[in-house]
């Protein structure tokens, strides 16, 4: 409790801050005539020039999701008639878990859906019609926020061989308040369970309202995400209610998404409400939860290292996600469009390092102990999508440990990198194959392993290519959060940088990272790839052979198990 004061102290001093600032926002419209202003379909909006881009932050694209609205589909937000000054973002959603530095700022303020637009400057009219990137972020579906993302290079793309984009920012429903099933809810006669999604849906529908008056076009957008965000590009790939609502993909760092069943977010629901001190499955259950503070919720939510156990993220629920991956990806049953989609090289030094960083201090190095640990906890519990059912046969720990014996590595946290990352990457190839029978593909696998890294220095720790490290190549100086340290990058990573800006908006231009042709990034064909290796001196093709044998596919095509059981 001693925990959750000091908790509640932070948040409230932060939400109080943000309000002064809120109440500020209004301005006399036309007060500055050197700063670009829009009016949009809900009321003008006026921002500032950055980087030679007009920059607009904290545009709320839907009604506040507190008191009667929460757990609900998200409604439009009231109109304004004076000019909203866009200048500062929008409160990040309600968060506790932080995943080491991954997080937005400390926030209980539900009023917190909010994007952020990025355009080039002198291209605010109707007329320029320039493609539009919306970008998710990451975070596990528990935390992140818009407000670490400059989308200013992405919108400058024709600077570094790609198209100038309108770069739109979201920030979307988290943890227990953007993703739970109850019965008590979900018998309201409202889709239920994936708000957060539903969010994400409804930052499209404004798109489609307004971004016009901001240069984009709206029958040319593009869907994007890293990790979290990844996943929340496929459930809208899969969703029919996104369909028409962009034309093209991204998932950055997780080709692979899985979604629980249905029965699963139940139970982890019903348990939440039964903690809270909401029992029942009827109005006065679906009150009483409603009535529950926000730092309530966040408490039995999870800590700052770790979910709780009623964390349940994206779920299929039957109607904004209406089946698995696989059985879309598997059966074409999706919005078909071009997608790309990648990982990187080492995706799970960032949670070696997670884990590490909350060892301490002193932060203790992965012992061979840790490593045969992990390898027995994590392959003898279940394989399906999102840790469901079935189990992992008997015998698996024996068999993973002999793939990835430690005598085959310097050190047990690079086996341990091995044995966690190639189930992922194999998982990635496998999306590959199933999409690239339906629609044009472009895989990548981010392979540059001496980036600089926003967690501090801890012994015997080296991040190599890790999960969430290629964020800064899209997004300067992104770093994570409040605890995260960015840096600049050197020549050699602004080149690498220079060249990935281009291929995104030349994605979201075409559907082509390209631009046109098939060069220097080939289109995927079937089984037989090619992966683009981004990397430093240069980037360059592998086969799909090449990449299963790096990645042990083989052997993992043995053991993985794609769809979960019912």
């Amino acid at each position: 409790m001693a925990r959750l004061g000091v908790f509640r102290r932070r948040a409230a001093t932060l939400v109080a801050v943000c309000g002064l600032s809120l109440l500020a926002l209004p301005a006399t419209a036309g007060a500055d005539a050197a700063k670009p202003l829009v009016r949009t379909s809900e009321g003008p909006v006026g921002g500032f020039v950055k980087n030679g881009t007009n920059t607009f932050l904290g545009i709320p694209y839907a009604a506040p999701p507190v008191g009667r609205l929460r757990w609900r589909p998200p409604e439009a937000h009231a109109a304004w008639r004076r000019t909203l000054r866009a200048t500062a973002f929008g409160p990040s959603c309600p968060q506790v878990t932080t995943l080491g530095v991954f997080a937005g700022p400390t926030s209980i303020n539900e009023d917190c859906l909010y994007l952020n637009v990025f355009a080039t400057r002198g291209h605010g009219s109707r007329s320029a019609h320039q493609p539009v990137l919306v970008w998710i972020h990451g975070g596990g579906n528990v935390d992140g926020s818009s407000s670490d993302y400059d989308g200013t290079k992405l919108a400058s793309g024709r600077r570094y061989g790609g198209k100038d984009t309108v770069v739109v920012t979201v920030n979307y429903r988290l943890g227990l308040l953007g993703f739970l099933a109850h019965p008590a809810l979900d018998g309201e006669g409202h889709a239920f369970g994936n708000y957060g999604t539903m969010d994400i849906q409804e930052a499209l529908r404004w798109v489609q309202r307004n971004i016009a008056r901001f240069g984009g076009d709206p029958d040319n957008v593009t869907l994007g995400g890293q990790s979290a965000g990844a996943s929340e590009t496929g459930a809208n790939v899969i969703s029919p209610l996104s369909a028409g609502l962009f034309h093209r993909a991204i998932f950055q760092s997780n080709f692979t998404s899985t979604y629980a069943p249905l029965s699963a977010g139940l139970t982890r629901g019903s348990g939440f409400a039964q903690a809270a001190g909401c029992a029942g499955d009827g109005a006065s259950a679906a009150s009483c939860l409603r009535k529950l503070s926000v730092p309530e919720v966040l408490q039995l939510q999870g800590t700052a290292n770790a979910n709780g156990p009623y964390v349940t993220g994206q779920m299929v629920d039957g109607t904004v996600i209406p089946i698995t991956p696989e059985q879309a990806w598997s059966t074409g049953r999706f919005n078909h469009m071009p997608i790309m989609g990648g990982n990187t090289h080492d995706e799970r030094t960032f949670a070696s390092g997670i884990t590490e960083y909350f060892s301490g201090p002193p932060q203790k190095p992965l012992s061979a102990e840790d490593y045969t640990a992990s390898v027995t906890q994590a392959y003898s519990g279940n394989a399906g999508p999102g840790g469901t059912p079935p189990a992992y046969p008997p015998g698996t720990v024996e068999k993973v440990l002999a793939e990835y014996p430690l005598s085959n590595y310097a050190s047990p946290f690079l086996a341990d990198d091995a044995a966690f990352t190639d189930p992922g990457a194999c998982r990635g190839l496998h999306v590959s194959n199933l999409l690239s029978k339906s629609v044009p593909v472009y895989s990548y696998q981010f392979d540059y392993r001496d980036a600089p890294y926003y967690f501090p220095q801890m012994p015997g720790f080296d991040p190599l290519a890790a999960h969430t490290i290629d964020i800064q190549f899209l997004f300067p100086l992104w770093h994570g959060g409040e605890l995260g340290v960015p840096h600049a990058l050197n020549d050699a990573e602004t080149k690498l940088s220079d060249e990935l800006v281009a291929a995104w908006t030349n994605f979201a231009a075409s559907g082509n990272p390209n631009g046109s042709g098939n060069a220097p990034w080939p289109r995927y064909v079937d089984s037989s790839g090619p992966y683009y290796s981004q990397n430093i001196p240069g980037s360059s093709t592998v086969t799909a052979e090449q990449f299963a044998t790096q990645h042990h596919c083989d052997f993992w095509d043995s053991i993985l198990v794609y769809e979960p059981t019912p």
